[in-house]
């Protein structure tokens, strides 16, 4: 055979070697993406927790100042996080007009159901619970994830 003959193919060990090469760049890649994917959630859960807590601090500033009737004895807080989609009228306004907290309750990024209401994707804590063990009650004082996952700081959702 001529030399010109011999080389018109791969060898065994080049395809091997290229295809090695390939299936390294595909698990980087497909890492690359899955922690883009996980930091774009953690983005969403940033901002829902920080829409959601704004909205209960702006509710109780609200009852506080007498804007909104408020129950004697009660803590201020809303009772449910629906209360703070939905307009409370505003009793020092002359017109009548109507307060709004929040266009809609956002959803958990991490809650697995999506048949679920959002209202429902989120841990609650009453003003009456502990920090370190928070449970629902008669009213609204703070939201968390009920993700068991922990983040990319290495923090768990649950304490963000």
């Amino acid at each position: 055979m001529s030399p010109a003959c011999r080389h018109r193919g791969f060898t065994l060990i080049e395809v091997l070697v290229a295809t090695a090469i390939v299936a390294i760049i595909a698990v980087m890649a497909s890492s690359m993406v899955v922690t883009a994917v996980k930091r774009e959630k953690e983005q969403s859960l940033r901002v829902a927790l920080r829409q959601i807590r704004q909205a209960i601090d702006d509710y109780k500033r609200a009852g506080d100042e007498g804007r909104i009737a408020r129950a004697p004895g009660a803590s201020g807080y809303p009772r449910t996080l629906g209360v703070l989609a939905s307009s409370t009228p505003d009793l020092l306004d002359p017109a009548g007009r109507r307060i709004h907290f929040l266009r809609q309750i956002p959803r958990d990024p991490f809650a697995a159901a999506s048949g679920v209401p959002a209202e429902a994707t989120w841990g609650l804590r009453s003003y009456g619970s502990e920090t370190e063990a928070p449970a629902p009650g008669d009213d609204v004082y703070d939201v968390y994830s009920l993700s068991p996952a922990v983040g990319l700081n290495g923090v768990p959702y649950r304490q963000w």
